[in-house]
C-alpha cells in the first residue's frame, strides 16, 4: 500500500542560504577564475560536492595568506569576523560577501554595543562559525552560552547586550536573558533568532505530531537541522535524521504499521535533495 507523505510547510533553503548558493553558483565553470569559499559555504555535503564539481572549493583560514589578486573568495552564509575579512582584503583577492543579511545585522549591533562599553552575551554554540564571526565583532570578548546556569557574575553596573545565534531555540534565549536581567540593570537585548527558524521548527512539530515516521533531511553539521531532529523526536519517537535518500531507513518505511511519513528539512537542504527523498519513499512503498 502506498504511504501518505506529509511535507512540512516550511522546509529546506532559507533566504540567507539560497542567496549564498546563488552568489556562488554564478561562478560555475567560468574558465580562468579561481573561485574559493572560506570554509564550507553552507552545512550540506551534497551542495558542497556539487560546488566542487563545478570548480569551487573550500579553503581554511590557514590558506588565506596564499590568496592573491587573481582569486575570488565567497564568504559563507554564516559570516566571518571583521579581522578575517581584513586579512582577505590584504591579499587583494576579490571578496564576494554571501553573509546572510540577518547575520550581518547582528554584526552591526554587536560592533556598536561593544564600542559603547557593553559586555556582549551570545546565546548559541561557541564552536559554530556564525557565533565565531559574531564574537569577532567584539574582539572575541563575548560570553557565549546557551545555558543560563553558566553565566559568570557581572559587576552590578555592567552594561550587557544579549544577542542570539540565528538558529538558537527561543526558550534558551529567554532563559539566558532572564538570568542576565536578574544580575544587571542596564541590559540591551535583541532577539536575533531568524523568523524562518521559528516557523520551520513550528511546522516540523505540527507534522511530527501526526505521523508514524518523521524524516528530517539535512547536513550532520547543520545546527538548525539538529534542532529540527530534537523537536521532531519530542512528538514522534520514529524520527530519523538523513542527509539524503541513500540514508533512508527502508525497513521503517516499508513497515505496514507506518502509513504516515512526515518530512522536513534544514535551512541548508536544497529542493532537489528533498524531492529525491520523496521519490525514493514513493518507489519503495508502492
Amino acid at each position: 500500500m502506498a504511504k501518505e507523505i506529509i511535507l512540512a510547510e516550511n522546509a529546506g533553503f532559507c533566504f540567507g542560504v539560497k542567496r549564498a548558493v546563488d552568489m556562488a553558483t554564478q561562478f560555475y565553470d567560468i574558465e580562468g577564475l579561481n573561485v574559493k569559499t572560506l570554509g564550507p559555504l553552507i552545512h550540506n555535503n551534497d551542495v558542497i560536492k556539487r560546488l566542487e564539481e563545478h570548480g569551487i572549493d573550500a579553503i581554511s583560514l590557514e590558506q588565506v595568506e596564499s590568496l592573491g589578486k587573481d582569486d575570488v573568495v565567497v564568504v559563507r552564509s554564516h559570516g566571518i569576523a571583521p579581522q578575517i575579512y581584513e586579512q582577505i582584503a590584504r591579499t587583494q583577492a576579490e571578496i564576494v560577501d554571501a553573509t546572510c543579511p540577518y547575520v550581518a545585522t547582528i554584526h552591526k549591533k554587536v560592533t556598536r554595543h561593544h564600542q559603547m562599553g557593553y559586555q556582549i552575551v551570545i546565546v548559541g554554540d561557541p564552536n559554530h562559525p556564525e557565533v565565531i564571526g559574531i564574537n569577532g565583532c567584539c574582539e572575541n570578548t563575548a560570553v557565549i552560552t546557551r545555558d543560563a546556569n553558566e553565566l559568570p557574575e557581572f559587576a552590578p553596573d555592567q552594561k550587557v547586550c544579549v544577542v542570539a545565534q540565528t538558529t538558537e531555540r527561543l526558550e534558551n534565549f529567554e532563559k539566558v536573558l532572564a538570568a542576565v536581567e536578574s544580575k544587571c540593570k542596564d541590559v540591551e537585548a535583541f532577539n536575533t533568532i531568524c523568523s524562518a527558524t521559528k516557523t520551520r521548527q513550528e511546522s516540523a512539530a505540527a507534522v511530527a505530531q501526526k505521523v508514524d515516521v518523521m524524516i528530517v533531511i539535512g547536513g550532520r553539521n547543520s545546527s538548525n537541522t539538529k534542532k529540527l531532529v530534537e523537536i521532531s523526536k519530542a512528538h514522534c519517537s520514529n524520527t530519523i535524521h538523513v542527509e539524503n535518500s541513500s540514508e533512508l531507513p527502508l525497513e521503517l518505511i516499508e513497515d505496514a504499521k507506518n502509513q504516515l511519513i512526515g518530512i522536513t528539512a534544514g535551512a541548508s537542504t536544497p529542493d532537489w535533495v528533498i524531492e529525491d527523498v520523496i521519490e525514493r519513499i514513493k518507489s519503495v512503498s508502492k
